[in-house]
């Protein structure tokens, strides 16, 4: 066993996806014997592909005990695997637990929420200079980024379709920050080298179709290896060339993720991304008056005298209210889930325990019977 796990961690493939000493520890500490690491390359129905230390591999999922910890691997997940034999292929032992976690809210707003990526160290939000910016958006996306756990960095693509890309990144310093802003163009590779120095680790690239996320991608990566597409002249919406989340090494160290062009972001129950993304709000919160404060009309609001005197606006205050909105809703609904289930789990236990005693009672007057 020792060999093998040394074996593993010396693996140049393993190292190239992200492979690194910490994992090697978890791996060891929890990982069942006879089981073999691999990271999750792309997420299927029913099965992953991934990577090994002696190649790419398919993991079968259905079936599979990991699975019934209510943990579905997704892409950028460290799994422990259960090697093929010659009669079973090779299936899921469990998940190792997760440093981050990329996730939106799904769209039927109840309350679950969608993995997108797994052990992501730095999230690129990608916004189009080639479109008029919207803020609203670059804001939702980046409070997301923050609730990973992840670095965010924002990447301003298309630089060479727009006349003036310094007062863009001037427009977005005050909705990014305490995040790198970057103007970059993977036609002419302007920006490219500085976006490399910003990123490091699993970086996740995010964005709405037609940012140019996978062109942005291919130049990380010193060759054509995404999907790209025109952007239709009508709506400049892309046509969502990337259709599935899949990890690649990139030449200078560190592993690329492409995801497919997100229609919607909904936050999720954790208030902290949402309160990342707008700091100079919760700073100029804990500055007013009364604790309470609801940045109405209210004397001695440090909010609203900010929005007077010009450094802060009302769309950037509309923005922060609905997602923290959003935020909370998404968490009542995920303590009322978890209210449901934990009840559903004690009327089972109940009614097993009733049926039990039942059982019991029936057959001790059997016994007095005869």
């Amino acid at each position: 066993m020792t060999s093998s796990l040394h074996e593993t961690s010396e693996s140049p493939l393993l190292r190239a996806h992200g492979w690194d000493a910490e994992w090697q520890e978890t791996f060891t500490q929890l990982a069942d014997p006879g089981t073999s690491p691999a990271r999750v390359l792309r997420a299927e129905r029913g099965l992953c592909e991934v990577i090994t230390a002696h190649g790419p591999d398919r993991v079968h999922l259905l079936g599979s005990p990991g699975v019934g910890h209510g943990l579905w691997p997704t892409t950028g997940d460290w799994i422990s695997m259960v090697p093929a034999t010659s009669s079973t292929a090779a299936h899921l032992g469990s998940v190792l637990p997760r440093r981050t976690l990329l996730a939106r809210a799904t769209a039927g707003g109840d309350s679950q929420e969608q993995a997108l990526a797994a052990n992501v160290d730095t999230v690129v939000v990608a916004v189009s200079l080639a479109s008029p910016l919207r803020h609203s958006r670059t804001e939702r996306l980046l409070a997301l980024a923050w609730a990973s756990g992840a670095t965010p960095v924002v990447a301003l693509t298309k630089a060479d379709t727009h006349p003036d890309p310094e007062t863009a990144l001037e427009e977005l310093g005050p909705v990014a920050l305490g995040v790198r802003v970057v103007a970059t163009s993977a036609e002419t590779e302007a920006g490219v080298d500085e976006l490399r120095a910003a990123i490091s680790g699993t970086v996740a690239l995010i964005g709405p179709s037609g940012a140019g996320k996978s062109s942005l991608g291919n130049r990380l990566l010193g060759a054509d290896l995404l999907a790209t597409g025109e952007v239709r002249a009508v709506d400049g919406k892309g046509r969502h060339t990337t259709a599935w989340r899949e990890l690649l090494p990139m030449p200078d160290g560190g592993v690329l993720l492409d995801t497919p062009g997100l229609r919607s972001a909904g936050v999720t129950g954790s208030e902290e991304g949402v309160s990342d993304a707008f700091s100079d709000l919760e700073d100029l919160a804990a500055q007013c008056r009364f604790s309470d404060c609801a940045h109405t009309s209210e004397p001695g609001c440090a909010v609203q005298a900010a929005i007077s005197e010009g450094t802060l606006t009302e769309r950037r205050l509309q923005s922060y209210r609905k997602l923290q909105r959003e935020a909370e809703r998404m968490a009542a609904r995920t303590d009322a889930r978890l209210r449901s289930e934990r009840l559903a789990q004690m009327k089972s236990m109940a009614h097993q325990h009733r049926a039990f005693a039942k059982e019991r009672g029936l057959a001790k007057n059997r016994d007095l019977r005869r």
